[in-house]
C-alpha cells in the first residue's frame, strides 16, 4: 500500500506540480543565447521532446523501484529518479524561457513509461537493469542527435542537453555494473521504434 501511494503521489508532482531541481541548472558562462523567432520555435519542439524522455523518466524509475523486492535496488531507482527530477525541472525551465509548452500528451506518456517498467520489473532485477541499461543507451544517442540539431546559439538548452547525456550514461553504467542482462535485438528494436512514435509526436503536440 505504502508503494501504491508513493506511486501516485510520483505521478501527481511530475504531472502537475512544479519540478524543483537540486542542482544548479548548467550553463556556459559568458555566453548569451540570442535566438531568431525560428529557432526559438525549433529549440523549443527539440526541449518538448526532452522534456518528455524526463517525464517517462520518472514513471519508469518509479515504476521499478516499486516492483524490486530488493531494498538496495529500490534505492538505486529512487535516486535515479531524483537525478532524473533534476532533467525534469531544467528542461521545464527551458521551456519557458523558449516560450513553449509541455507535451499536451504527457499523461499518455507517463502511464505508457509506467506500464514498461511495471512488466519489466515483473520479469526480474536483472531484467529490469537491463531495460534501464538499453533505455539510457538510447536516450543517451536521442540527445546527442539534439546537440548537433539545436541551433549553435542556443548555448542554454545545449548546456543542459549536454549535462543531461552525461547524467544518461552513467545511469547505464551503473545499471549495468549491478548486474543488468543484455535485452534480446527484437526488444530493443521494438524499444526503439516506440521511442520513435514518442520523440515524433512530442514534437508537435
Amino acid at each position: 500500500m505504502d508503494r501504491f501511494f508513493g506511486a501516485a503521489d510520483s505521478a501527481l508532482r511530475t504531472l502537475f506540480a512544479r519540478p524543483r531541481a537540486s542542482r544548479a541548472c548548467p550553463v556556459l558562462p559568458a555566453d548569451a543565447t540570442e535566438l531568431t523567432a525560428p529557432q526559438r520555435r525549433h529549440a523549443g519542439a527539440l526541449m518538448r521532446v526532452n522534456h518528455v524522455g524526463e517525464v517517462c523518466a520518472q514513471a519508469l524509475y518509479t515504476a521499478q523501484a516499486a516492483t524490486t523486492g530488493d531494498p538496495a535496488l529500490r534505492k538505486h531507482f529512487e535516486e535515479a529518479a531524483r537525478e532524473e527530477n533534476d532533467h525534469l525541472a531544467w528542461t521545464r525551465e527551458r521551456l519557458d524561457e523558449l516560450g513553449a509548452r509541455p507535451s499536451l500528451l504527457n499523461p499518455l506518456w507517463y502511464a505508457g513509461a509506467f506500464g514498461l517498467g511495471l512488466l519489466a520489473g515483473r520479469l526480474g532485477d536483472r531484467v529490469s537493469l537491463g531495460f534501464v541499461v538499453e533505455t539510457e543507451r538510447q536516450v543517451e544517442a536521442h540527445l546527442q542527435s539534439h546537440l548537433e540539431r539545436l541551433p549553435a546559439a542556443d548555448h542554454a538548452s545545449r548546456a543542459i542537453v549536454a549535462q543531461m547525456k552525461d547524467d544518461e550514461a552513467a545511469h547505464a553504467r551503473q545499471a549495468q555494473d549491478a548486474g543488468a542482462i543484455e535485452l534480446p535485438a527484437p526488444v530493443r528494436s521494438l524499444m526503439r521504434s516506440a521511442a520513435k512514435v514518442m520523440t515524433t509526436t512530442a514534437h508537435y503536440i
